[in-house]
């Protein structure tokens, strides 16, 4: 859905005002959403930004409720540390689902060691790295060097001679950059 840095621009199909109303020559006559067409709203939001199926983000809900922390941020700073969300955020891809791909198939390494997991957890300290493999590192060089390339968020630290990045704090809820309501969600997957 969110395709690289197409959403950092004016045309993020998240922030049009054509986007707020429900398709169809009628829109204008649809009633106001319920209070559960809210909470949904919000959820599939958060889903479909970190590109998760119902049984992955409810273990990450799950996972969050047991935290003393706000379920809510807590929620969404878990999402956040995701390697695949964490590949995409050093820059090594133009996309999530391009981060994703890189992560599934085999090219990122995490303390030196292959992980082929894209919801596995990074933890404070992880050193994000490229497989040896030259197709490998000219992909991520070119992502990193490249016209498109992004500023790094600051709980994350790129070196782009070495083709890796690292983890020098958690994520924290101003470094979610969702316009979402979490405790909506929270709210909803509580029932």
């Amino acid at each position: 859905m969110l395709k690289g840095t197409r959403c950092e621009t004016a045309k993020c199909p998240m922030e049009r005002q054509w986007r707020n109303s429900p398709p169809g020559m009628h829109a204008w006559r649809r009633g106001k959403a319920s209070n559960y067409g809210v909470r949904l709203r919000e959820k599939q939001k958060v889903k479909r930004y970190y590109g998760l199926y119902e049984k992955q983000f409810m273990l990450n809900f799950r996972l969050a409720e047991r935290s003393r922390r706000n379920t809510g941020e807590e929620m969404l700073c878990l999402l956040e540390r995701r390697l695949s969300n964490v590949v995409w955020k050093l820059g090594f891809t133009t996309s999530p689902r391009a981060a994703r791909m890189a992560v599934t198939h085999g090219h990122i390494y995490v303390n030196g060691r292959k992980v082929d997991r894209p919801g596995f957890l990074i933890k404070l300290g992880d050193r994000i790295g490229v497989k040896t493999r030259e197709s490998s590192q000219n992909l991520v060089r070119n992502n990193l060097t490249g016209d498109g390339a992004r500023p790094v968020q600051p709980w994350l630290e790129t070196d782009v001679d070495r083709l890796e990045g690292r983890v020098v704090a958690l994520p924290t809820r101003d470094d979610v950059q969702i316009p979402v309501e979490e405790q909506l969600i929270v709210e909803l997957c509580s029932r």
